[in-house]
């Protein structure tokens, strides 16, 4: 709950005046859904971006106070959704099969669907990383056929590092990036991009990328202003021009 729609346009004009295009990245803005059009508009100049909604509801309209349809944030300018975010899953108790239901309506409205896996704290103590994130990928994408997989964008973005100033390694997160990619592989999208959110910023985000598990990255916190977002992107292409 972050940019009111008045301040979206002097962000985007600030990022814009020191982020270059660059046809070998892609931007994907989620700002609040009251300032998605005006996001929309204020981006819009630059084929290199696009902006997304934070969340949707699966049902195409009816008494939902308070949601937002897919149709309307494709009306209001979004290109791609979050689905399955972990204050979704963890802060309002989205379920698996909630998610399920976001992703098949996001992939029939023409969007594309960014789903997010991770685990908690508690659960990494346990062992149980790599089962947590493989149930929430195989509930999300399981029996979907392969032109529908491979539309996707996985995000994982362990809970325990996000906000807690806790950082997983790029090992860490290599580890879990890899083990997803085999799973997402025997899904039918060997070809879909598995990106790294927990605490990205344009300190760590070199070391993150130059892992060849890690596709990108999904950023939080440091996003929200709009020079340490652009400091992020740079340190994010010097990888890229390696």
């Amino acid at each position: 709950m972050n940019i009111a729609p008045d301040e979206a346009h002097r962000f985007a004009a600030r990022f814009l005046g020191r982020v270059s295009p660059r046809e070998s990245r892609k931007l994907v803005f989620f700002p609040a859904a009251v300032s998605l059009q005006s996001a929309a508009a204020a981006f819009g100049v630059r084929d290199d971006i696009r902006v997304g909604v934070q969340d949707v509801h699966w049902e195409p309209k009816g008494a939902f106070t308070g949601a937002t349809s897919v149709g309307l944030a494709a009306a209001a300018g979004a290109t791609a959704a979050l689905i399955g975010h972990s204050e979704r899953r963890h802060v309002f108790g989205e379920s698996d099969a909630d998610t399920r239901r976001k992703i098949e309506a996001v992939l029939a409205g023409g969007l594309t669907p960014f789903l997010c896996v991770g685990e908690t704290l508690e659960e990494r103590e346990r062992g149980e990383t790599e089962a947590v994130v493989l149930r929430q990928l195989r509930a999300a994408l399981f029996g979907l056929p392969p032109e529908q997989v491979g539309a996707t964008v996985i995000a994982y973005e362990p809970v325990w590092a996000i906000g807690t100033g806790r950082n997983a390694t790029p090992e860490d997160a290599a580890e879990v990036h890899r083990r997803l990619r085999t799973e997402l592989t025997s899904l039918g999208g060997s070809q879909v991009p598995v990106l790294y959110g927990g605490s990205v910023n344009a300190g760590n985000v070199e070391s993150l990328l130059a892992r060849p598990e890690i596709a990108g990255a999904l950023v939080g916190g440091a996003s929200l202003d709009p020079d340490t977002w652009a400091q992020v992107v740079a340190a994010a292409d010097r990888v890229g021009t390696r």
